[in-house]
């Protein structure tokens, strides 16, 4: 997806989670690339593995997930084989997420400023003074509105707005090189999403941090990311410019998230809905996860699909082959 070395690179990785009903198959040979400074949406339906991807990047699966193969390349280490104390250096310090529910963040039985502060202290090895120094650097830098108080308030004293602001700190205390941010938005009315949207675009183009982030609103998307990874049934089926995919959609699946969004400019707005039931995420899939659903779909879809690369962007379907 980018010219230059990239900072992360992720080539055919494929994780399963281990369940009572079944094995589920939530990424399934994903291939991407993140640049310094980049930032790049991965965007999907629930269920489409984009949340599970983004646990992966930041080195956070739960004891159930196995990676069935591939790599996940950072700085020329690979994570997935790394030694345990490699890890640790840079999980929660070169690689930070911030989740859905900023609640999850922080600890009930402490004050925000604690909470910050042991950050500082465990990742940075600095001293409790200097921590706390650099906790109120960091309330300013994410606009904290009366950072005496917030300090000293425990987070269920706080509103979402706030709290997600606080959890954007934690993210970027150690100064990552990487953010992975799981529809940080989410939980949030409008008016303090538009809020939150701009300042995480902000920070990374004044901190010099790449952001993956995670959502399921491809106009999160075109506000946020420069890059965009469409994704279905653990599948990435389009990748490329944000702008280039919401202007010119390649993949028939695409094409129905977009025609799925109302108009408010129609007099009737009128919600196209995608045809069919979603892939049975127990299932395997050789070929396009989307060719039940999809309108285009011939014969051979289900069976195999290669991508094809257009310009800059890359689609998972047999439209384009020659």
């Amino acid at each position: 997806m980018s010219a230059g070395k990239p900072l992360l690179s992720i080539r055919g990785l494929s994780i399963d989670y281990y369940t009572l009903s079944g094995i589920i198959h939530a990424v399934r040979r994903v291939d991407l690339e993140l640049c310094s400074a980049e930032s790049l949406c991965i965007v999907g339906e629930s269920g489409s593995g984009k949340s599970t991807l983004g646990v992966a990047l930041s080195l956070a699966l739960p004891p159930n997930a196995v990676v069935k193969s591939g790599s996940i390349v950072y700085s020329d280490i690979d994570l997935l084989r790394a030694r345990r104390d490699i890890i640790n250096k840079i999980k929660g310090r070169e690689i930070t997420m911030i989740f859905q529910d900023p609640l999850a963040t922080f600890s009930p039985l402490h004050t925000i400023g604690e909470h910050l502060e042991d950050i500082a202290i465990s990742k940075l090895r600095v001293s409790r003074r200097d921590a706390s120094n650099i906790v109120i650097d960091v309330l300013k830098k994410v606009r904290m509105p009366d950072v005496d108080r917030v300090l000293k308030s425990y987070p269920h004293e706080l509103s979402g707005g706030m709290l997600q602001r606080a959890a954007i700190g934690a993210a970027i205390l150690t100064k990552p090189k990487i953010i992975v941010a799981d529809e940080p938005t989410s939980m949030l009315d409008a008016t303090i999403q538009a809020q939150i949207l701009s300042l995480l675009k902000e920070l990374v183009k004044s901190e010099g941090m790449s952001l993956v982030l995670i959502t399921h609103n491809l106009g999160v998307a075109l506000r946020v990311c420069e890059k965009t990874a469409i994704m279905y049934a653990g599948v990435i089926v389009e990748d490329g410019g944000t702008l280039d995919i919401i202007k010119e959609p390649l993949h028939p699946y695409t094409r129905s998230l977009l025609a799925a969004i109302p108009r408010s400019s129609h007099r009737v707005s009128r919600i196209v809905h995608i045809q069919g039931e979603p892939l049975d995420p127990r299932l395997e899939v050789s070929g396009c996860p989307f060719a039940d659903r999809c309108p285009s779909a011939r014969g051979e879809c289900s069976e195999s699909v290669n991508y094809v690369r257009i310009g800059d962007r890359r689609v998972y379907c047999n439209l384009y082959s020659r």
